[in-house]
């Protein structure tokens, strides 16, 4: 999922790399929902967000989840898409 650059995600700052999204995944593997300052060490993980930014793009894929869950289906654009 969090391959996938996210419309909404991308209009609340930088577009999201390949590269980052791969950082983005590993570091939610390692700093769960009990570490504390826990979005401060996946921003410093995944490089150029803030803990805002990752944050927000969690909170963006954890909620198309529950709409797939539901059967909606989120809308994607691609990274490569411009």
């Amino acid at each position: 999922m969090a391959s996938l650059s996210m419309s909404s995600a991308r209009s609340s700052g930088s577009p999201w790399t390949a590269k980052q999204n791969k950082l983005f995944e590993q570091a939610l593997a390692v700093y769960d929902r009990d570490t504390p300052d826990r979005w401060h060490n996946v921003a410093r993980a995944v490089g150029g967000k803030s803990a805002e930014e990752v944050k927000r793009y969690y909170e963006l894929l954890v909620e198309d989840v529950r709409r797939i869950e539901s059967g909606q289906f989120p809308m994607y654009r691609s990274l490569r898409s411009g």
